[in-house]
């Protein structure tokens, strides 16, 4: 079977135990009896062992190893189903996979002179595919590189990861390479690793709806941890998922031996070098070269040649890589690229973006360990890398394609006339608010048919109106012509959430239909016209009659507040929803004089923030204050004339007077808002 027919078969677990995966090569037979000797019977957890075996002996491990523990030890037969506190051991020339909570055995390829066997990586990835946070990753002694890839996968997913002390390892090769690739959790000799996976299990072995309904005071604790790292770093965690971001911060918990999240907390607050190792961790800084090998292949079949055909001789084409890690994407980019260009690739420019500083330095860089590599094929390895210090750099050639930045997608400005954007496994850590965010970005920095790839888990379906499928099984997409925009999210808004009042709108009660229909009246008779308008000033509804605000302009359709304002409104209600934003208060404006059919009518315009939502959004209230000139009484004809000249005197000064104010008003809403254009215009240089 191949692997494409095996990925598309890979069924998720519905098993909620761990699933231990233990790898090893030459030297690992100690290692494993140290390791089962210290295992308890009854962990709750399931261990399988995965060694480099010569597929022309039968294997005696089962019998060995049953000697030093009394758990049960198997040797694999095929769709086994994988119960805890039992141990299963892969039989001599099979290569194995982790499937819907069985094991799969396949038989183990012919040798190949491009490509090895590592039996390890397979297993630990699909074990990571299928069982995910539940996963666990060992690699004890070994030469080479085997389980790096695997241990990555793992991480990706949520899972734990360990590898062999070397100064215990009979041969250091295989956990020299996991820890140096920093997918490692834990480095520990094999007899001590049971223990520390019992001490985590106990404390991080929550299912993802414990983790989302923990105690308010353990809330509160995770909600200071996340608001430490945004002071720190700038960066806010509140809408990425929260059963990742506790999991992860759980194993922080663990690994600095901290009872509990709150004593880990206090530990945090004075300890700036565990605040950067928290946070990396919660960056997630795990990918390959040529991820998922179809991917690229339709990439270079098909998507560059669409877009060089469409550019004009000489026009560079553009290419966004965000959340590019330690740059391996980029770079099978401009490998991609260079291979369908030959040497006309200067038109090609890739920027790599990522919020890990460090990740950056080593994409800028371009060294990579071997097991870095591995995906790399001898051709392009020996074209595209040159051997430096025991490792492969990069080719000049490559790197100067790339340009890498530190750089917020969510906050940051985004690039601009992108011809391709790839962001995989991203969006996979965020909560749907933050999703549509990155693809209104994404949306706005493509050029028209630009081209978005994301991760197998990820879609377009919270904003189906931006991208249109090209490839669904490939996750491919391109840009639709419409009303997308960038959203700036302002990380600051989190702490107001963290501390937010109750919500006093709520109502205790479900509305019955005669409360409705009297609401209904009364808000189409008695209560002011108005509109909701969310930040970018885009109305989302409609409320009473605003006929005599709001007009739909000639040429295409638009919901856009300022467009639509009538008669001069659209100044007024730019500075005070400017205003509102500042204050995150209630702002009126009296006494505007507006036209309507003909009559001088007096209005006031209100913008109010709504409370307690999760994106900013504001009701704005018109007020018809019916300004006509004043009635006349009965009386006398000389008594009417002086009335009526009496009101055309109070009607001017009251005029003059307001235009006063306006004047005053103007000057200092242009004073406040050339004031932020200029803070902008900073924070974008």
């Amino acid at each position: 079977m191949s692997k494409a027919d095996q990925d598309k078969l890979k069924i998720l677990s519905k098993n909620l135990f761990p699933v231990v995966g233990i790898g090893a090569s030459a030297g690992g037979l100690d290692a494993f009896k140290k390791l089962l000797k210290a295992i308890p019977e009854n962990s709750g957890m399931a261990y399988v062992l995965v060694q480099h075996l010569d597929p022309t002996h039968e294997s005696m491990l089962p019998e060995l190893l049953q000697k030093v523990t009394k758990i049960p030890v198997m040797e694999i037969s095929d769709d086994i189903k994988v119960v805890p506190d039992h141990i299963y051991i892969i039989p001599s020339n099979k290569m194995m996979i982790a499937n819907d909570g069985v094991l799969k055995l396949t038989d183990r390829p012919a040798k190949s002179k491009t490509e090895r066997n590592l039996p390890i990586d397979l297993f630990f990835t699909s074990l990571a595919e299928v069982h995910q946070s539940h996963a666990i990753g060992v690699v004890l002694s070994g030469t080479a590189s085997d389980g790096t890839l695997g241990l990555k996968a793992i991480k990706e997913y949520g899972g734990v990861t360990f590898a062999q002390d070397e100064a215990s390892a009979e041969y250091d090769g295989m956990p020299h390479s996991a820890a140096q690739a920093g997918v490692v959790d834990f480095i520990l000799p094999p007899g001590e690793i049971p223990k520390k996976l019992l001490e985590i299990i106990s404390k991080t072995a929550l299912s993802d709806e414990e983790l989302q309904n923990i105690p308010k005071q353990e809330e509160d604790v995770f909600k200071q941890i996340l608001s430490l790292l945004r002071i720190r770093k700038g960066v806010d965690f509140t809408y990425y998922k929260q059963t990742t971001i506790r999991r992860r911060i759980l194993r922080r918990v663990v690994v600095n031996k901290n009872e509990e999240p709150a004593g880990y907390l206090k530990f945090l607050r004075a300890n700036e070098q565990e605040q950067d190792l928290l946070y990396q961790d919660l960056l997630i800084p795990v990918t390959s070269f040529f991820r998922d090998k179809k991917t690229f292949e339709n990439l270079c079949n098909h998507v560059f040649p669409t877009i060089l055909k469409n550019k004009i001789p000489g026009e560079i084409t553009r290419v966004w890589v965000a959340g590019c890690s330690t740059g391996q994407e980029a770079y099978s980019f401009a490998i991609c690229f260079k291979e369908f260009l030959g040497n006309d690739h200067e038109r090609i420019q890739i920027f790599g973006t990522d919020l890990s500083e460090p990740a950056i330095t080593k994409a800028r860089s371009g060294m990579y360990e071997k097991s870095e590599i591995d995906a790399v094929s001898p051709e392009r390895l020996k074209e595209y890398f040159t051997k430096n210090n025991g490792g492969y750099q990069v080719n000049k050639s490559i790197r100067d394609m790339c340009v890498f930045a530190h750089h917020n997608l969510l906050k940051d400005p985004p690039f601009g006339k992108m011809d391709c954007i790839s962001c995989r496994n991203v969006l996979i850590y965020m909560e749907p608010y933050l999703q549509k965010k990155a693809l209104t970005t994404f949306h706005y920095a493509l050029n028209p048919n630009g081209f978005l790839l994301l991760g197998k888990s990820e879609t377009t379906g919270g904003v189906p109106d931006l991208f249109a499928v090209v490839a669904k099984n490939d996750k491919l997409y391109t840009r639709k012509d419409g009303p997308g925009r960038f959203m700036q999210v302002a990380s600051q808004r989190s702490e107001q959430i963290l501390n937010r009042p109750p919500d006093r709108f709520k109502s205790e009660t479900l509305r019955t239909d005669f409360q409705k229909t009297a609401d209904d009246i009364l808000l189409t008779k008695y209560t002011p016209a108005g509109v909701v308008v969310n930040e970018t000033m885009d109305i989302v509804h409609f409320r009473g009659n605003t006929a005599n605000y709001l007009e739909q302009a000639p040429g295409k359709p638009s919901h856009n507040l300022l467009l639509m304002a009538k008669n001069g409104l659209g100044f007024e209600l730019r500075n005070i929803l400017h205003k509102a934003k500042m204050d995150k208060a209630p702002v009126v404006k009296e006494n505007i004089p507006l036209s309507v059919n003909g009559n001088l009518r007096n209005i006031s315009i209100e913008a109010v923030p709504l409370p307690n939502t999760l994106e900013p959004y504001y009701l704005i209230l018109f007020h018809d204050n019916n300004f006509n000139d004043p009635s006349t009484g009965s009386g006398g004809i000389s008594n009417k004339k002086k009335v009526s000249a009496k009101a055309k005197k109070d009607e001017k000064d009251f005029r003059i007077h307001l235009l006063e104010q306006e004047l005053a008003q103007a000057r200092e809403d242009m004073r406040s808002i050339t004031e932020d254009q200029e803070a902008s215009n900073e924070e974008l240089q």
